[in-house]
């Protein structure tokens, strides 16, 4: 089980820019932590608004950037730096941020896929859809692939160009599954060793801290 801190929601509603700045230091006088380890920020997140979203993605050259993500150049502390996110959650773009700790390269992926949990409300009440894509986007890169991309003839043609994800099912070892086929019980499972943070992801580094 990973010991770092679950992720947490830290603030209500879509917070505003100065509220964003507050939030931002929010530990720094609190009796007994040291902010400057980072470690108290870490796993937080809260929503923004898409002016803030772009101002921040204005405001300095980003660390790294990819669709609907990019992080700050300016870490808190550490390895732990803003995340900002932008999320289709129910067929609606909304804009989040997060503290993510990028000693685990993984993190940001993590951070996106509890924010889609938490968002979408209980895992009752997730499409299957839902919980497929949280699934997908918490499980690091080299336990999900293609069918039929590395060995065209492991799977039949008709599942070519499928999602496929390899997960531990316990006494049965490790298996590799269409993302589709994953029973309701695998996907529980799954899910909720996103929500308390055991999901499957290694540490890594990230080494560019320019």
């Amino acid at each position: 089980m990973s010991d770092h801190p679950a992720f947490r929601k830290a603030h209500s509603g879509i917070a505003s820019r100065e509220e964003m700045f507050l939030l931002f230091n929010q530990h720094r006088d609190t009796p007994g932590i040291e902010p400057l380890s980072g470690s108290p920020y870490e796993c937080e997140w809260f929503e923004v608004s898409a002016s803030t979203y772009q101002f921040m993605l204005d405001l300095l050259p980003p660390l790294f950037q990819r669709a609907g993500m990019f992080g700050l150049s300016e870490y808190k502390a550490g390895y732990i730096t803003s995340v900002f996110f932008e999320i289709r959650i129910r067929g609606r773009k909304r804009w989040f941020h997060g503290f993510c700790d990028l000693s685990d390269k993984h993190s940001p992926d993590a951070m996106r896929a509890a924010i889609i949990a938490h968002e979408t409300g209980a895992a009752d009440s997730m499409t299957r859809e839902e919980k497929l894509e949280a699934i997908w986007n918490a499980t690091r890169p080299d336990f999900r692939g293609v069918a039929g991309a590395t060995n065209p003839h492991a799977w039949p043609p008709e599942h070519h160009g499928k999602r496929t994800i390899l997960f531990n099912a316990g006494g049965r070892g490790s298996v590799l599954k269409l993302l589709e086929d994953l029973s309701n019980d695998e996907i529980d499972e799954l899910l909720s060793a996103i929500r308390s943070r055991r999901n499957p992801l290694k540490q890594g580094d990230y080494t560019d801290r320019s």
